[in-house]
């Protein structure tokens, strides 16, 4: 097992970076972004702009980089790609907020009809996630609503002196669905969504042009990634995404659902309906069109985040202008 690698001072950090072939033009401000945002997050950034080992990539199969960067690397060009993605993962949060108060509102008012407390009752939700006990794991024994309920209640619990929750905590002993929502998380609005009888998935997608409840099951855990990962400062605009959703049939083949391009495109499908007036279309198009900095080498790329030619004439841009 290998050492760590010892400390480096700032400059000593930018030092190393200048002999691995990156450019610096301003050597305060290089310095000022790596006291505030440090070697290691944007090294990311960076990471494009190293060069391949092109011998160990065909061992391997996949591409290995080496130390030094591409010539004309510039820190300029990373400090470029970071502020791009932070205001690619703004738009993330921006629309992924709405979507989720809307479909919190969807599923209180469709199981509170059903039941006040439908969340609690297994009755209301498939048998799948209500009674199927998990055979194997430490979870062996129990159901997938009750481990939903175990992080509702310690979601619950955090916000014990609101007081809405204070209130009926006080006068019921328990939260409607519809205060219940309050305290959920994106996470735990899709669990519960994923839990619900077929029939009220299908009710409920509909809504949203989804071909399936189980599609748009699967849209809400995707965008959950979308979302854990955009809350969390955390690289997106090349990143792998893990919680994949299928492509809808009549959308281009050319969207990759390993790649975030895609999830833009749900996020869009969805602000149509919940706020067909907003400008959050054209802002995400106006960023990908003007601000992505196209670096002078191929290793920086908006297909990476899986745009593909003629991407604002296809669904569902095609109508931001």
């Amino acid at each position: 097992m290998k050492l760590l690698k010892p400390w480096l001072a700032f400059a000593s950090q930018l030092e190393m970076l200048q002999t691995r072939g990156l450019q610096v033009e301003d050597r305060a401000a290089a310095i000022d972004y790596l006291e505030r945002l440090g070697y290691y997050r944007l090294s990311g950034y960076w990471y494009p702009l190293r060069a391949v080992d092109t011998t160990a990539s065909r061992a391997q199969g996949k591409a290995v980089r080496l130390d030094g960067f591409v010539p004309g690397s510039r820190f300029e060009d990373v400090v470029r790609l970071y502020v791009f993605d932070k205001k690619l993962r703004l738009l993330a949060l921006d629309a992924l907020e709405r979507i989720e108060m809307a479909v919190r509102v969807d599923v209180a008012h469709l199981l509170g009809q059903r039941d006040p407390g439908a969340h609690e009752n297994p009755a209301c939700l498939h048998g799948n996630f209500a009674k199927k006990l998990i055979t194997k794991g430490p979870d062996a024994g129990k159901t997938q609503h009750q481990l939903w309920l175990t992080k509702y209640k310690s979601l619950l619990s955090r916000a014990r002196k609101e007081p809405f929750v204070l209130h009926h905590q006080q006068q019921y002993g328990a939260l409607p669905i519809w205060a219940a929502v309050e305290v959920w998380d994106f996470g735990l609005l899709s669990k519960l969504f994923a839990g619900m009888q077929y029939a009220d998935q299908e009710q409920i997608a509909a809504i949203y042009g989804a071909p399936t409840g189980l599609a748009f099951a699967q849209w809400l855990r995707s965008l959950n990634f979308i979302r854990n990962v955009s809350a969390h400062h955390s690289r997106l605009w090349n990143i792998n995404v893990v919680e994949r959703a299928a492509v809808p049939a009549h959308w281009p083949v050319e969207l990759d659902n390993a790649r975030p391009f895609f999830y833009f495109c749900l996020m869009r499908q969805l602000l149509r309906v919940i706020c067909p007036r907003s400008s959050w279309g054209q802002r995400v198009a106006a960023l990908l069109k003007d601000e992505f900095p196209h670096a002078n080498n191929a290793g920086v790329s908006l297909k990476d985040l899986g745009t593909f030619e003629g991407w604002a004439d296809a669904v569902p841009w095609k109508n931001e202008r």
